[in-house]
């Protein structure tokens, strides 16, 4: 009888918690949105923020270049699912968007990489360019990184003096007046730097995650993902316990 009511607390709580802010990964959205219903959920943005959802339609009818971006994806799309590698998707997007002139924001430890992909782009009839993250050869002292995070990584690994430099990759691929920009396994954070500065507009080629060869999702359902996160989240609180001591 106490396993009984404690089951149905342990419900009617489940059922008060409400969200205020939009949480689509906790929905069967393929079966809402996808199918053109609105979600069960209280907090669905198609429930909750009907001008959103009415402005951003609007700027498909008013914004000539989100229209034009949104509808060269959508064909790019639908032209290679599952077919096409993403570096195809990225030359198909850039010739829909009649684009040039490429960019190629690169780390030093990825520069075989953005070699192949210059070669393939050019190829395909590009004018490319590209920029490595260690350009200007700044020390990282002289931007603020404290000494201890120098010369050496603390799992022991050789990363040397000179700093990564998005802001000037992002600055000399303004000044040759590139079309789009492409970002080759530039560091967490780097990476945003650059998208800030860019003029052009940036899409993500490889995103840096050196464990797994460069592929993040690896980490998620994956048995070294899950030890990791676990034993982290460990380390976490077990940080946070003695702050308190």
């Amino acid at each position: 009888m106490y396993n009984l009511v404690r089951e149905k607390m342990s419900r009617e709580k489940k059922k008060v918690i409400e969200y205020e802010d939009p949480t689509c990964f906790k929905c069967d959205s393929i079966n809402y949105c996808t199918v053109g219903r609105v979600s069960e959920l209280s907090n669905c943005p198609m429930k909750m923020y009907p001008d959103i959802q009415k402005q951003a339609k609007e700027l498909y009818k008013t914004d000539e270049y989100i229209k034009k971006s949104t509808g060269v994806a959508s064909t790019v799309e639908a032209q290679g699912y599952i077919l096409w590698p993403r570096l195809k998707d990225t030359i198909e997007y850039a010739k829909g968007m009649g684009y040039k002139k490429l960019g190629l924001a690169f780390c030093i430890g990825l520069i075989k990489e953005a070699e192949k992909v210059a070669e393939i782009l050019v190829k395909y009839g590009f004018d490319v360019c590209g920029v490595c993250c260690k350009t200007g050869a700044v020390k990282k002292t002289e931007v603020g990184v404290p000494e201890e995070y120098t010369m050496y990584s603390k799992t022991g690994y050789r990363i040397g003096w000179i700093t990564c430099n998005p802001a000037a990759q992002a600055l000399l691929l303004n000044k040759v007046k590139t079309d789009m920009n492409i970002i080759i396994g530039l560091c967490v954070g780097h990476d945003i730097t650059f998208t800030h500065l860019s003029n052009a507009p940036v899409t993500t080629l490889i995103a840096k995650d050196r464990p797994s060869h460069h592929n993040p999702g690896a980490a998620l359902f994956s048995y070294y993902g899950q030890t990791f996160f676990t034993e982290d989240l460990k380390r976490e609180k077990l940080k946070k316990k003695k702050k308190q001591f």
